[in-house]
């Protein structure tokens, strides 16, 4: 299983991003990418590489939202964000991804996950999308959107 790191402790002023994050990508520079400038806005708790590590975390840190890639070693990342709000470890769920297909939102959206953004756009959208899932709200990518039914 690969590792994860805690960040909790690591991270820069935690009381100034209140929305903590526990954030899965099972490549390491896509993972960094993304932390980095999600953690502007947020708490970044951990990051992890599998699907089995991002339930474990999410049982530790009890994040308000989980951010992970669909494609993990494992257990995939649609199966783990299931898990994780099954268990009520954590209040949302999105999916990040490279996939541009209907199925596929549609998978995420019957396992709960209630944020679908594609890598492209994770820069520009993210940070927006973490804040309509944790109020509750659908939040597809625009690329998504176009193709979407």
């Amino acid at each position: 299983m690969a590792q994860h790191r805690d960040l909790a402790s690591g991270e820069a002023d935690a009381s100034r991003r209140l929305i903590r994050i526990v954030l899965a990508d099972d490549n390491p520079e896509v993972l960094d990418e993304v932390r980095r400038f999600l953690a502007v806005e947020f708490h970044i708790v951990c990051t992890v590489q599998d699907g089995l590590a991002l339930v474990s975390a999410a049982s530790k840190w009890r994040p308000d939202i989980v951010v992970s890639d669909i494609d993990m070693p494992f257990l995939n990342g649609t199966e783990a964000s299931r898990q994780i709000l099954q268990q009520g470890y954590s209040k949302g769920a999105i999916a990040l991804t490279m996939y541009n297909q209907p199925e596929m939102v549609r998978k995420c959206r019957e396992q709960g996950i209630l944020g679908y953004v594609l890598k492209v756009d994770a820069r520009d959208e993210l940070v927006a999308a973490v804040k309509r899932v944790l109020s509750g709200e659908v939040y597809l990518s625009r690329g998504v959107r176009k193709t979407a039914v």
